[in-house]
């Protein structure tokens, strides 16, 4: 799809003075592409100009957010940096036997042509219950302990490496992502996934390093059947322009999202992951 009267009628999802919320379509990059055609590049050839205020990949649907006004943009982006914004994804792995929830707390860095990496080698990946000294997340129940990097745990898991096992050649970024379990079944795990840092592709190395890679995502699959199911679902931010007030939105992901879970899926399932 690249007529942008169409695009604007079929994604717009929250729009006022200040800023616009797509729901991005799978294929369309946001800004930047050389040989193709983007959101910023199609609304400015049809005579309106937009700052993305954050970006999501190109094989990724869902949420994004652009100012309408330079002035707007700083405030925004700022919020971002500083983690006030709210962001929530879904996420179908073709695997079982992820935890009810847990927090992925594996550092990156970029290796051999620009490919973002964890910074560690995949053996030195621990998992086990969350540590209790985490001040910000529930421990885990007693009794939940982990069984490798890629094996099946019970409750909240934690997967992490040691400070002396990450990568000191290169430079390295901490990052972490948080998720619950929201559906199992037909070899199949749908998450709710929280960056709590906002790393390129952090979600898709973090999930496939630890053996649960989202289907389709042609970062680690070379020969993906069908679209990547990664979906930007809720975000939430301040909009300053109208006295603070936070602002929630929200993209439900599609049919062809979902149409791998099937009929098993039951239909208050994403309302209840909201509570």
């Amino acid at each position: 799809m690249t007529d942008w009267a169409e695009i604007r009628r079929l994604h717009t999802i929250y729009e006022d003075d200040a800023v616009l919320a797509l729901d991005k379509p799978v294929g369309l990059s946001v800004m930047g592409e050389r040989h193709d055609t983007d959101l910023v590049r199609l609304a400015a050839d049809a005579g309106e100009e937009l700052f993305p205020v954050h970006r999501i990949d190109k094989v990724t649907s869902g949420v994004v957010l652009f100012a309408r006004e330079l002035r707007f943009h700083g405030d925004l982006t700022r919020q971002f940096q500083r983690r006030t914004i709210g962001k929530r994804y879904l996420a179908l792995t073709r695997t079982r036997g992820l935890p009810t929830a847990g927090t992925i707390d594996l550092p990156l860095s970029v290796g051999r042509k620009s490919r973002v990496r964890v910074a560690a080698n995949r053996a030195d990946i621990t998992a086990s219950r969350r540590p209790p000294a985490d001040p910000d997340a529930p421990d885990a129940p007693d009794g939940a302990d982990g069984a490798g990097a890629s094996g099946a745990m019970t409750e909240e898991g934690y997967w992490s490496v040691a400070p002396d096992a990450a990568f000191a050649h290169v430079r390295t970024y901490p990052s972490v992502t948080t998720f619950v379990r929201l559906w199992e079944g037909d070899g199949r795990t749908l998450l709710a996934a929280t960056p709590r840092t906002g790393r390129r592709h952090q979600i898709r190395v973090h999930l496939a390093w630890i053996g649960h890679p989202i289907d389709g995502d042609p970062l680690f699959d070379k020969a993906p059947a069908t679209r990547t199911f990664l979906h930007s679902w809720q975000l939430a931010f301040d909009a300053a322009w109208a006295g603070g007030a936070r602002v929630e939105v929200e993209a439900p992901p599609g049919a062809d999202f979902l149409a791998p879970i099937g009929d098993p899926l039951p239909a208050d399932l994403l309302d209840d992951s909201r509570r």
